[in-house]
């Protein structure tokens, strides 16, 4: 019998396993596809590296506001998508090495969960059978695809996981949602300049995070070419045409060769037996502080809760239920969780936003600032202005930070760390900040606080 059985291999199987192995638990670890979920496989960082290179195109055609002519620069998609591959590839090779070095056996094949009590849970697996006192369910999200009549059967839908394998770029491309996901391939095929329409219900892109930053990012994208229509619901496809209302009621269309769904993710909790066993389900698997479910040898990570669905939330959750599975004291908190949009510019934020704050009724100061207060953003942004916004509270704790500039994604952390420590704006203001540095907007922005 094992200590602990894991079903799924992302971001919270593969980090449950290592450090439950690592401090002394016996693990089975089932995986149906590959190691690293869908973060490593057909999100975070196959989106990232096409981003990167789409970045650099870039960079390229415009250097000549940085002093720099080159001449005939173009791209070649399948060198782009064959070094997408070759990152995935080498990540996943990692993971593996990982796993062998703690100990802990992968199984690869579907587990399905036949019975389980508060002492021992039964599984099924490649037609094996298996033993496991606790139970850690980690099988992540799926995209959603609405009931939109004339998306049966569409050869030009797409997900984010088909958008991934396409052998060529489309020659237009329409994007049914104005989330991250949606917001990223925007960047990613406007910046080799196909034409992109993306449609979206909410008045404004990104919901969730800082409306203003929201519409700052749509203001930039809007002069780069990208056609947004706000406010509108798509009624119904058919190929490659997308027809919707305006919020006035008016029938419009847009015509794409290919069209990516992308309207959010849903928990995966069917497919597996966890119906066999005595776990509560609300949108997702339900779980307290400790990711403990309603069966207290069954816990659950990641996505399937559908709370956060970001890989390095389940992480997090990840070591949070092993801690507790070792009577480690551990708890989840959500209060400095980072999102992030890898679009050129970068958006990020973490802690409450503004609309969260007045919603909750909570006080709070705001102290913003351009990113152009920063020499090093100066330097290397000509043209953009971008914001850093911090939100503090009445006794003077940093509660939230929202920002628009690259690289604010690689020093938003330096937020969730003062939010997760009750940090106040004087013990940040003693923090010594290297110079030059983007990061040292955030003492800008809080100077005269």
């Amino acid at each position: 019998m094992y200590d602990l059985a894991i079903i799924g291999g992302g971001p919270a199987g593969y980090v449950a396993a290592e450090n439950a192995a690592a401090k002394g638990l016996k693990v089975v670890l089932f995986e149906k596809r590959e190691l690293g979920g869908v973060c490593l496989n057909e999100g975070c960082i196959p989106t990232k590296t096409l981003l990167y290179s789409a970045k650099m195109y870039e960079h390229a055609t415009g250097g000549k506001k940085y002093g720099i002519t080159a001449e005939n620069v173009s791209y070649e998609y399948k060198k782009i998508a064959d070094r997408k591959t070759k990152v995935v590839r080498k990540l996943v090779a990692g993971i593996k090495l990982k796993m062998q070095e703690h100990g802990v056996e992968v199984i690869g094949g579907e587990a399905f969960i036949t019975e389980g009590n508060n002492d021992c849970i039964k599984f099924t697996c490649n037609d094996a059978a298996y033993e496991a006192q606790r139970l850690l369910v980690c099988t992540g999200s799926e995209a959603f695809v609405p009931p939109i009549p004339g998306v049966e059967n569409n050869e030009a839908i797409l997900t984010n996981r088909e958008i991934l394998t396409l052998p060529a770029v489309p020659e237009s491309l329409i994007i049914i949602g104005g989330g991250v996901i949606g917001m990223e391939f925007a960047s990613f095929y406007n910046s080799l300049g196909i034409p992109v329409t993306v449609i979206e219900m909410l008045p404004e892109i990104l919901g969730g995070m800082d409306r203003e930053i929201a519409e700052m990012l749509r203001g930039i994208y809007t002069k780069k070419g990208v056609k947004f229509c706000m406010e509108c619901k798509v009624t119904r496809i058919e190929g490659g045409c997308v027809y919707y209302t305006d919020k006035t009621g008016n029938e419009l269309q847009a015509d794409g060769e290919k069209i990516l769904m992308s309207v959010g993710r849903r928990p995966v909790t069917n497919g597996f037996g966890l119906e066999n066993i005595n776990v509560a389900i609300e949108r997702g698997i339900k779980v307290n502080e400790f990711m403990q479910t309603s069966m207290p040898n069954v816990y659950a990570a990641g996505d399937v809760t559908g709370f956060s669905m970001l890989a390095h939330t389940a992480s997090r959750e990840a070591e949070v239920a092993v801690n507790h599975m070792l009577g480690i004291e551990d708890r989840m908190s959500y209060n400095a969780i980072p999102g992030v949009v890898y679009t050129n510019p970068e958006v990020c934020g973490t802690g409450m936003s503004e609309e969260q704050a007045q919603k909750a009724g909570i006080e709070y100061s705001l102290h913003k600032l351009p990113m152009t207060y920063s020499g090093r953003f100066v330097a290397e942004n000509e043209g953009l202005t971008g914001i850093c916004s911090i939100l503090v509270a009445p006794d003077r704790r940093i509660i939230g930070a929202h920002m628009l500039g690259t690289p604010a994604s690689e020093f938003i952390g330096l937020a969730c760390m003062a939010i997760t420590t009750g940090m106040s704006i004087d013990e940040f203001k003693r923090v010594v900040l290297p110079h030059p540095t983007v990061c040292e907007i955030m003492k800008e922005c809080l100077f005269k606080a």
